[in-house]
């Protein structure tokens, strides 16, 4: 029996959705996740956006073309924002929402919707491994309820994994490197144990652990001596910006200032003077305008970010946001333009900064990245290797590195 894992949405979305595919091979399918005929089709969706939940509603028909026959699992944020919207598709066998995926192999064989408003933290078996890369779950949902983000609804409130379970999972994982990854993954606290302190606990893991997306407020000087202590914590910190403007910021619900997020950055370059520090940008909120908009960009310079993920404004139905007026398309697309610029710009900036250094670099199939971030490239190199490289000369899909040894 072959069943396909099909995956819409985001980072968690895919380790969640490797932890499913484990546990289906443990009840005998054969898995995959490229769209192909298949016995079993499991749709994990998102809902992040209105157009990544129109794509997750025609997902239904386009795994259904590879087997009619075959029944349809679907779980995620859309399932849970709109079960009615998948329950009664044809071929739809069973429905979860975004809090019930460790029940769905249980629940294979009686059918039913699931959705419900679990308050522990969801267990999934360890996903398939890789020698290069990891990336363990350690903290699911989220209490901060941002003007334009439907997340709190979908994946419920904040909730932690209990350490010795991390523990025990990080020291099964035989790859090079270890993502610790979360909804919201500066809130991580189990007991008396917060995020540093997990860092702390992991310090004797023989690999490379890289923090996902942090909030500037964990950013203090305890936390960064912690992970410095740690001593395998990549300098790599992916603070969430979203805006530059402290008038857009309070309209966002995002809870610190301009100068706030500044002094992170600054702390971060105190404590990891090499480090790179990468962000989100949503261009265009509603009550943005051009001086908002010139503080952001403005930001991004002070801060010195080495990549900037930017993204305009989409209203999602259900968040105080929805109910602002949007700015003009045209508006944001202009504004989009600029700062994929500024971004381009800086990242170059970045990159020319550690031409001729000599850093670890971890290698996957085509490439691999430093601890701090800089993709590079050798065609010598072994996937799921660690060098100690050069890099030489930047190109247009990363920086071309030299092999000086394996480490």
């Amino acid at each position: 029996m072959k069943a396909c894992v099909f995956t819409i949405g985001c980072k968690m979305n895919e380790v969640e959705s490797a932890s499913l595919r484990r546990g289906l091979e443990a009840l005998g399918y054969e898995t995959t996740d490229e769209l192909s005929y298949a016995d079993l089709y499991l749709l994990n969706t998102c809902a992040v956006t209105a157009e990544a939940e129109r794509k997750s509603r025609q997902a239904v028909a386009r795994l259904r073309k590879f087997n009619p026959d075959a029944p349809v699992v679907v779980c995620g944020c859309a399932s849970q924002h709109s079960p009615e919207a998948f329950s009664g598709k044809e071929g739809v066998y069973l429905v979860a929402g975004a809090m019930q995926k460790d029940k769905i192999l249980e629940m294979l064989k009686s059918g039913g919707i699931l959705r419900g408003t679990d308050r522990a933290f969801c267990e999934l078996p360890l996903p398939k491994q890789s020698r290069t890369r990891a990336y363990l779950r350690v903290q699911d949902g989220c209490d901060r309820f941002c003007s334009y983000c439907l997340i709190p609804y979908l994946r419920g409130r904040s909730r932690s994994r209990a350490l010795p379970s991390i523990l025990k999972e990080a020291e099964e994982v035989s790859a090079r490197e270890i993502v610790l990854t979360g909804i919201d993954l500066s809130a991580y606290r189990d007991g008396d144990c917060d995020l540093g302190d997990l860092l702390t606990a992991l310090k004797g893991v023989p690999a490379r652990i890289r923090l996902g997306s942090l909030e500037a407020s964990i950013i203090t000087p305890s936390f960064l001596e912690k992970a410095r202590a740690a001593g395998n914590v990549a300098p790599h910190f992916h603070l969430s910006l979203q805006s530059g403007s402290d008038r857009v910021l309070r309209a966002m619900n995002r809870h610190y200032t301009r100068e706030e997020f500044l002094r992170a950055c600054r702390l971060v370059y105190e404590y990891f003077p090499d480090a790179a520090i990468t962000t989100d940008i949503i261009v265009g909120f509603p009550t943005e305008e051009e001086e908002d908009f010139r503080d952001t960009l403005s930001l991004c310079g002070e801060a010195g970010f080495a990549q900037i993920h930017a993204f305009p404004f989409s209203a999602r139905e259900g968040t105080n946001a929805a109910k602002l007026k949007d700015l003009p398309a045209s508006v944001k697309r202009e504004r989009m333009a600029r700062m994929l610029f500024a971004a381009e710009q800086l990242h170059e900036r970045y990159i020319c900064r550690f031409l001729g250094s000599v850093r670890p670099a971890l290698f996957e199939e085509d490439g691999g990245y430093t601890d701090n971030y800089i993709r590079v490239t050798n065609s010598s190199a072994n996937e799921g290797t660690m060098y100690e490289v050069r890099l030489v000369k930047s190109q247009k899909n990363g920086v071309q590195a030299e092999l000086i040894k394996e480490i």
